[in-house]
């Protein structure tokens, strides 16, 4: 298994704040830093910084030659296929083939409205994705690429250069539900899956299989590699963990059963609780784990899970 740190630009992170975490990931077992593709936290965010992920991560992996930079997930209605992928040849070249490419088929609505963008049914949005993949795989693999689809259509198109990794960079298809159509669009034209944030074992075991049942369906001998997206925070006791949950709870005025059930499918306990829940999501088969660790507290969190929790694991 590999892990990963999920950062949310629209939280609000200067660049010197992500490059440190970056850093901090790597001394300590994490060797991927995924990034969210959004523009706009809410109507209260005019004071937060938002770096835009495309460029956040080709600084990254020019000032840092080691770290491998992805994005969960990049939002297909934001950017024609064809220049998606031109974009994440380019990556891939300028990062000598360190680049997760993740992708969805995009869901604020409140963002698309705010950028001018058309916001059609989730049925349309799934088909436009579908056929982006079909044309970002031609175009990283073919000298010339053609595709005419009922939403987009490209002639003749030719892009170099080629990405560095062969066949391609890892296309991973991000849903946060698991739902049959996302499946199914996965089975059929994705490399991997990505589901977050909340998906305990018990949660996964049969969308994993639903998701085999349709590749073979669909004639694919290649599986479809497997990750997982966690809310994730380390406590050194069980006590520590459950003041925490009533203060969350209380913060975020939910009712605190529910924010328990909210915590109980996340990446949150001691050091032992968490080495436990990642064997079983490991026996299932999940090949990277990302965590997503509290704002302005990735630096220490992150130390504590490299140096108390990632050791022990088998």
């Amino acid at each position: 298994m590999e892990f990963g740190i999920q950062i949310e630009p629209q939280f609000g992170f200067s660049y010197e704040d992500i490059s440190k975490i970056a850093q901090k990931g790597l001394d300590n077992g994490l060797s991927t830093v995924w990034f969210s593709d959004h523009f706009m936290l809410d109507e209260s965010a005019a004071d937060k910084v938002l770096l835009d992920p495309w460029l956040v991560m080709t600084a990254l992996v020019t000032e840092n030659p080691v770290i491998r930079v992805g994005s969960l997930v990049f939002c297909n209605s934001y950017r024609n296929p064809a220049l998606h992928a031109k974009m994440g040849a380019t990556l891939d070249v300028l990062s000598g083939g360190r680049l997760e490419f993740g992708i969805g088929a995009g869901w604020k609505k409140r963002e698309y409205d705010a950028y001018g963008f058309d916001f059609p049914k989730d049925m349309t949005r799934i088909g436009q994705l579908a056929e982006a993949i079909q044309i970002i795989k031609s175009v990283w693999t073919k000298e010339k690429s053609s595709f005419n689809g009922e939403y987009y259509e490209i002639e003749e198109l030719i892009s170099f250069p080629k990405p560095v990794q062969k066949p391609h960079p890892t296309i991973w298809v991000g849903t946060m539900y698991g739902r049959q159509n996302m499946l199914k669009l996965t089975a059929k034209y994705g490399d991997g899956i990505n589901l977050a944030w909340a998906f305990t074992p018990e949660h996964l075991k049969p969308i994993f299989q639903k998701l085999e049942s349709y590749r073979k369906d669909f004639g694919r001998s290649e599986e479809i590699k497997k990750s997982v997206g966690f809310w994730t925070r380390v406590f050194d006791n069980e006590s520590d963990m459950e003041e925490a949950t009533i203060e969350s709870a209380r913060l975020r005025s939910i009712p605190l059963e529910v924010y328990r059930e909210r915590v109980a499918d996340s990446m949150w306990g001691t050091p032992d609780m968490l080495i436990e829940k990642l064997e079983a999501y490991k026996n299932l088969g999940v090949l990277h784990s990302i965590f997503m660790f509290p704002h302005q507290e990735e630096l220490q969190q992150i130390e504590i899970f490299g140096s108390k929790v990632l050791p022990k694991l088998s």
